[in-house]
């Protein structure tokens, strides 16, 4: 499928900024009931993962039977190419039912051979796959920090487990209190899972919200932000403190949906018509990735007001999105 299709067309929008649209050349299916392109879509998504997860599978059992690192460094960059041939494959399909225009600025000159941190605001599943869409071959395969629960998601658990996607208990704080012991045992899960992506190029994907935005939690956090909810540094200054000395940037992205953040029914039946998504690369901390953040209140106190302002400009870039819409 992907084969079949031309690479995304960018053309130059004014102000600079790049447009991707959809090819309409391509677009097969607009023609059609919104729910029957659900199904369609649903359908090749399905197809899709069933013939690339076994090949996935195969490879991981190959590595997991035999731990040798000689062979691991042989078989992880051939699990990244299937991963990327599947995400190619989604983007294919997503050109065939999608009427959707992409407004995008900051993704030129990335490396796909150097290591990236990752760190955006969170409303919807879909924003994995506008993440997979945009950055696919552009950087590194995104890995995700993922709960414990979602490995036993069918069929695309498993892709995630070979692929090396860290599975995380998250606790509350509620929990943590009660359960100190809880928070460095989280901790050196995380710091285990961060080691296994020395080994090769990988891009960290870390959502510093934690959470998927809604109104609800906005008001229940008593979030400063208009648009966005209170940002958790922890996992960041993990990431950091791991990997710090090999990541080129930290790559900030900002998604909006203009008309609302849709679920991932509403994406498949075609009705996110706008996706605006901002980029901006910005320099490693190297001052705080050196820093103790789980034992000394000073860098802890540090990086969460560097995560704070960079949420604050956001939250800006967000409402300055949304109001050029408007006008």
């Amino acid at each position: 499928l992907a084969g079949a299709l031309p690479a995304d067309g960018w053309s130059v929008a004014p102000h600079g900024q790049h447009l991707l649209t959809s090819s309409h050349a391509f677009l097969m299916f607009g023609f059609l009931p919104a729910p029957l392109i659900g199904l369609i879509a649903a359908a090749l998504l399905a197809v899709n993962t069933l013939w690339w997860v076994p090949i996935l599978l195969l490879l991981a059992t190959v590595k997991l039977l035999l731990p040798v690192r000689a062979l691991r460094r042989r078989l992880d960059p051939a699990l990244v190419r299937v991963a990327e041939a599947w995400i190619a494959c989604n983007s294919g399909w997503m050109r065939l039912t999608q009427k959707c225009h992409w407004d995008v600025e900051g993704i030129d000159g990335l490396d796909p051979r150097g290591w990236y941190l990752v760190n955006g605001n969170h409303q919807s599943w879909v924003d994995i796959l506008v993440l997979q869409h945009l950055l696919n071959q552009r950087i590194p395969l995104l890995k995700f920090f993922l709960k414990q629960q979602l490995v036993w998601v069918p069929v695309i658990g498993l892709a995630w487990w070979a692929l090396d996607f860290p599975f995380m208990r998250r606790h509350g704080e509620e929990v943590l209190k009660k359960h100190p012991e809880l928070r460095s045992r989280d901790q050196e899960a995380t710091r285990r899972a961060c080691e296994k992506f020395a080994l090769i190029p990988t891009s960290v994907v870390n959502f510093s919200e934690g959470t998927r935005f809604t109104p609800a939690k906005q008001q229940r956090q008593q979030s400063p932000y208009r648009h966005l909810l209170r940002p958790k540094a922890g996992g960041i200054a993990m990431a950091l403190s791991v990997l710090g000395d090999k990541f080129r940037a930290i790559l900030d992205v900002t998604i909006v949906y203009p008309g609302g953040a849709p679920d991932f029914w509403q994406f498949l039946c075609g009705r996110m018509t706008l996706v605006q998504v901002r980029v901006r690369s910005l320099p490693v901390p190297r001052h705080l990735a050196s820093g103790d953040y789980a034992s000394d209140p000073a860098v802890r106190e540090a990086f969460q007001q560097w995560l704070q302002q960079i949420w604050h400009d956001k939250d800006q870039q967000i409402d300055s999105l949304l109001a050029s819409r408007r006008r």
